[in-house]
């Protein structure tokens, strides 16, 4: 067992915990079902610490839990230090965290910094109080432009599409750069900031290990709030190109806000803090993880790659270069609930799983942190849901031109033939599940040494066990077109992959880990390979 930087052995620390921890992401209300109500709750994963830690993880990361409407699932909060009904209480989360630890995990917990729901009492105050007030002061109120003030004070649009503001009874507009149930926060008011820190100390005294930062290159909003480039508004955050600047994102004055977080995290020894920045550029990436902000940064580079080797290496040595001077670790993730199965984005089917498996030794072959998305150890595909089924706010918002987040977001298939699988005392979840999920389920994949699931519960094993996986630098070899392979400087694992349509040969070393079948002593297209 590593000791880390909150460990009571004697002796200088190695590192802080989180430095090559893997994290497993659990979409609470896809996880585990405990009350038969077809939405997974806390004591749905409590019932489960068994399996997380039989998979070999290091550490949780809790999806809003907290007091909602459930507008946009939980991310439009009315109460951020209490429990919503549909997930259980605070005693449920005390025994959560408490049992948690108990498996040797740690707990993380999403902060929701950007927005409220429409819902929250400070809200429903501005509402009350009208223009001019200081409860109006907390959110983005502005009168609208034209004669009678009935066009958008700005041209911003919304992540979840259509226009950023909301007009109200007494003729002011409201920002929100989601739903129009999430109005954003004015981060330039005292309220605003003391809030969060009463919202941190809140769960960091009831034993959390950290947080994950929703929007991290959100909050901070330009002066003025002047108009976009009406020929580059982009509907999704991230989805503009490189040398777009979207004001609406990653303005200077957030980093403010990421250190007053870091310096209550700093009371708290052994905790930690990783933010969504969607951010493209390395040296605007590397502002947000600087040694007074934030431990861990995403870094969506992975996820944005297409399987080719060629790609892929560009992605991994983009996201070593933004993190190299700043002394965080790279964090490296394939999946989340905001995009599409990467199953279903490498091509679906044996292909898209080949391909992922492929993908799965890779990213854990890689010095930093890992974050895997529940399910895709499982190999789960995106699911296309019917019309009736969708509920993402991105399907109503876009005039039904966008299916929304629905199809990555269906609940986890545990055992049993049919739907739902064991995820639920009920005959339905909150979102259907595939009739064909039956060969998917845990239960099958732990009696199948040749799954998916025991794919990543050898590497997850390996990666903690063996020697090779030290050191913070790649080296990387020559390789074929459509092929790449590196090898950990200071630790000397070598991780091969081959995205050409023919065997290629293997680098010398002896097989650890083979993400499919070997052809003879070459390594075959769509595969991946561990050698020391």
């Amino acid at each position: 067992m590593r000791r880390t930087a909150d460990s009571p052995e004697a002796g200088p620390p190695v590192s802080p915990w989180w430095q090559d921890a893997v994290f497993y992401q659990v979409y609470v209300r896809s996880f585990a079902d405990s009350d038969g109500d077809g939405v997974g709750d806390l004591e749905g994963i409590r019932s489960r610490l068994g399996y997380l830690e039989l998979l070999g993880v290091d550490a949780l990361w809790l999806t809003p839990f907290f007091r909602s409407p459930m507008a946009d699932h939980g991310y439009d909060v009315a109460d951020p230090r209490d429990v919503d009904p549909l997930f259980g209480d605070l005693a449920a989360f005390d025994r959560l965290v408490a049992d948690t630890h108990n498996h040797g995990m740690k707990i993380t917990i999403d902060l929701v910094p950007n927005h409220t729901s429409d819902q929250h009492p400070w809200f429903q105050d501005a509402l009350r109080a009208g223009p001019g007030s200081r409860e109006r002061e907390r959110y983005h109120f502005r009168d609208g432009l034209g004669p009678d003030g009935s066009t958008p004070p700005n041209n911003w649009t919304s992540v979840f599409g259509g226009p950023a503001w909301t007009r109200v009874r007494d003729g002011q507009w409201y920002l929100h750069l989601f739903a129009p149930q999430q109005p954003d926060l004015n981060w330039e008011h005292s309220d605003v900031r003391a809030d969060l820190v009463q919202t941190l100390r809140f769960w960091l005294d009831r034993g959390v290990d950290g947080f994950r930062i929703d929007v991290a290159h959100g909050m901070a909003k330009p002066a003025g709030l002047p108009d976009m480039d009406p020929a580059a508004v982009a509907v999704m955050a991230g989805s503009q190109p490189p040398d777009f600047i979207d004001m609406r994102f990653d303005n200077d004055e957030v980093h403010d806000i990421h250190r007053l977080i870091r310096k209550v995290l700093d009371g708290y020894p052994g905790t930690m803090a990783v933010g969504e920045i969607w951010v493209d550029q390395e040296d605007r990436f590397a502002a947000y993880v600087r040694p007074d902000e934030l431990h861990l940064g995403f870094n969506f580079k992975l996820v944005e790659a297409e399987f080719d080797a060629d790609s892929v290496r560009r992605a991994i040595d983009r996201s070593l270069a933004a993190v190299e001077s700043t002394g965080s670790p790279a964090t490296w993730t394939l999946s989340n609930h905001d995009v599409v199965r990467h199953v279903t984005r490498y091509g679906g089917g044996e292909l898209g799983t080949r391909r992922a498996r492929a993908m799965a030794l890779v990213e854990l072959a890689l010095p930093g942190t890992t974050y895997i998305y529940n399910g895709e150890e499982l190999g789960l595909p995106n699911v296309d849901l019917p019309d009736w089924a969708l509920q993402d706010p991105t399907w109503e918002r876009s005039g039904h031109t966008q299916r929304g987040r629905d199809g990555c977001r269906v609940p986890l298939p545990w055992e049993g033939e049919i739907p739902s699988y064991g995820f639920s005392r009920a005959g339905a979840a909150w979102l259907p599940m595939p009739p064909q999920w039956g060969t998917l389920t845990v239960e099958k994949q732990l009696e199948d040494p040749e799954s998916m699931l025991s794919l990543y519960r050898h590497a997850l094993e390996i990666r903690k066990t063996a020697q090779g996986f030290g050191g913070d630098e790649l080296e990387w070899y020559g390789a074929p077109p459509g092929c790449f392979a590196f090898r950990r400087k200071g630790g000397g694992l070598i991780c091969a992959l081959n995205t050409s349509a023919a065997s290629v040969p293997l680098p010398p070393g002896e097989i650890l880990l083979s993400s499919g079948p070997m052809d003879g002593n070459q390594l075959p297209p769509e595969t991946s390979v561990w050698l020391v």
